[in-house]
């Protein structure tokens, strides 16, 4: 096979498992796997913090768990409306840090993985 490289071209590699092993992403390809998703599935630590990490305040009253099946699950309902792209956005309400619902908007790009594997990576709508 041809490529543009040659391997003593690329100076560094950052692949998805490395990323995952360094919390840059959280693997949550699990609880997709539940709501029906069949690629494996991680999320950026931004939108992680910003919608499943639990706000100082609301312990006991909601849950890493059930903020992350918000998150799959919408997901899960904007794939389904979709069609064919490798991009959505989509939105959910998040309590936030003011203890107020906020619409949040997510973006999941599918993409190859390190293996050129799909896969989704769910992030605010401002990362790569």
């Amino acid at each position: 096979m041809n490529t543009f490289f040659k391997a003593e071209d690329v100076i560094s590699v950052y692949t998805r498992e490395q990323a995952i092993k360094d919390g840059v992403l959280v693997d949550i390809t699990n609880t997709a796997k539940e709501a029906g998703i069949r690629f494996p599935v991680a999320i950026t630590i931004n939108a992680w913090n910003k919608c499943v990490a639990v706000p100082i305040g609301l312990e006991g009253r909601q849950d890493e768990d059930g903020r992350l099946w918000d998150v799959i699950w919408m997901l899960k309902v904007a794939i389904n409306n979709a069609g064919k792209t490798d991009r959505i956005y989509y939105k959910l309400l998040v309590v936030g840090k003011d203890k107020r619902q906020h619409m949040t908007t997510l973006k999941a790009v599918v993409g190859p993985g390190d293996n050129y594997e799909p896969v989704i990576t769910i992030m605010l709508p401002d990362e790569d």
